[in-house]
């Protein structure tokens, strides 16, 4: 496709979502539910139809020798078909944001003035290997009142092409303008460009993805973004805590699914909790983890039997995405926060600890946008947050911190209901 010809079809895609979202701000509540429910019964309809458009997304990620945890985040199974149809579910029995009234003032003048919920508009979604955002992020926006436009990876492209099927089939079902989910129909990435220009129609822009993606995006802009670089979170092990919730916990952070954006890519262990390590150290390598250590932590591993390699610096500031962990022993919890706010990423940390002032000292310190006591990292999440979905996680500060549900999705605006007033 020509240059003239992809900047058309960008403009052309950006305006009819425009015109979209002006109509979503008159869709009820029970006309959003029934198309939310109507998609859960297409998703599990369809999963053979799914599993299919997958497989061929999985046989061209192995031709382009995409690492096993790139392959892994891109795989569907009929279980998480199912789940996200389930998480789709759940968005409909959450209460519709738009028009919910955030503040009701009494201004001098004596009018009725109150602060409420509006959705953004138009949101553009950029993201990688992960086909379920394509649903992810269509009900969020569909709920919120915004119209979407999504462009997803190379390597998703017959996976999210199918989805976006049947979601504009169920948009259609419910005479909502199918156009409100748009998915960019070109890999090529000149579009992405062209979709980063469209700030006459398009409002916000989030990335999914990895660090290269978002920079890129955010150097490109001319719209809003909201991001998260790096997903470098950290179980932080102190010196009085009960071993068999440091290893669950440690082992759930890292292991459950390495591949993600809140799984452990760093243990930090208070050097009175090091008698703890060998016994951490072997259940990790047990599961397949690679320790990278510390000089403290190797000395305290030596002679274990356990494999380990010397960590470098910036492996403490390092997104694995993959069965690597990066140790490091030190001498108080003041040194793992410091560690924490210096070298993460600002997204999730978790402290392992009985000292119940320690905890409180460790969530008001360490400067993340989601910091747990006693919790898997893993629970940095949407749908464990009761979300339902979640169209990302943001590590920014202004707007939206942390995971982006429905009220994440709305801007807000000032509506005043008058007597007759005029100023003086």
């Amino acid at each position: 496709m020509n240059d003239q010809n992809l900047q058309h079809l960008i403009e052309s895609i950006s305006q009819s979502a425009r015109k979209a979202s002006l109509e979503l701000t008159t869709l009820t509540s029970e006309k959003k539910n029934q198309f939310l429910y109507d998609l859960a019964d297409a998703l599990e309809a369809n999963i053979e139809g799914i599993l299919e458009a997958n497989a061929v997304d999985i046989d061209n990620a192995k031709s382009m020798d995409l690492s096993p945890p790139m392959i892994e985040r891109l795989q569907f199974t009929k279980d998480r078909i199912n789940q996200m149809a389930v998480g789709v579910r759940q968005v409909a029995e959450l209460s519709n944001p738009v028009g919910e009234t955030i503040e009701q003032m009494n201004p001098p003048r004596g009018f009725d003035l109150r602060k409420i919920r509006v959705p953004i508009g138009v949101i553009g979604i950029i993201y990688e290997s992960r086909p379920n955002v394509t649903v992810d992020c269509a009900i969020l926006c569909l709920k919120s009142g915004n119209a979407s436009i999504l462009r997803g990876g190379k390597e998703a492209f017959s996976s999210n092409t199918y989805l976006i099927k049947i979601i504009q089939s169920c948009l259609t079902k419910n005479n909502i303008n199918p156009n409100a989910v748009q998915l960019i129909p070109t890999t090529d990435r000149d579009a992405l460009k062209e979709l980063l220009k469209q700030d006459q129609y398009v409002h916000c822009i989030i990335p999914r993805g990895g660090e290269g993606l978002i920079r890129f995006t955010v150097e490109n802009s001319r719209i809003p973004v909201i991001k998260h670089y790096t997903g470098v979170c950290s179980v932080y092990i102190d010196g009085v805590h009960d071993y068999e919730k440091a290893e669950s916990i440690t082992l759930n952070s890292k292991c459950q699914r390495p591949s993600v954006c809140n799984a452990a890519e760093n243990l930090l262990i208070h050097q009175d909790a090091l008698s703890s390590l060998p016994r951490l150290a072997q259940a990790l390598h047990e599961h397949g983890v690679e320790l990278r250590v510390d000089s403290a932590a190797k000395a305290a591993l030596t002679g274990t039997g356990i494999p380990m390699i010397d960590a470098q610096d910036q492996d403490f500031g390092e997104e694995y995405n993959d069965l690597i962990i990066s140790i490091a022993v030190v001498p108080n919890m003041k040194a793992a926060i410091e560690i924490i706010n210096t070298r993460g990423s600002a997204h999730t940390d978790t402290i392992v600890t009985e000292d119940a002032q320690n905890a409180q000292d460790f969530l008001n310190e360490v400067d993340s946008s989601t910091v747990l006591h006693n919790a898997s990292t893993r629970f940095s999440d949407g749908f464990e947050f009761g979300l339902g979905a979640e169209i990302g996680i943001s590590t920014d500060r202004l707007h939206a911190r942390g995971p982006m549900g429905l009220n994440e999705l709305c801007t807000y605006k000032y509506i005043v209901h008058g007597k007759g007033e005029i100023k003086d």
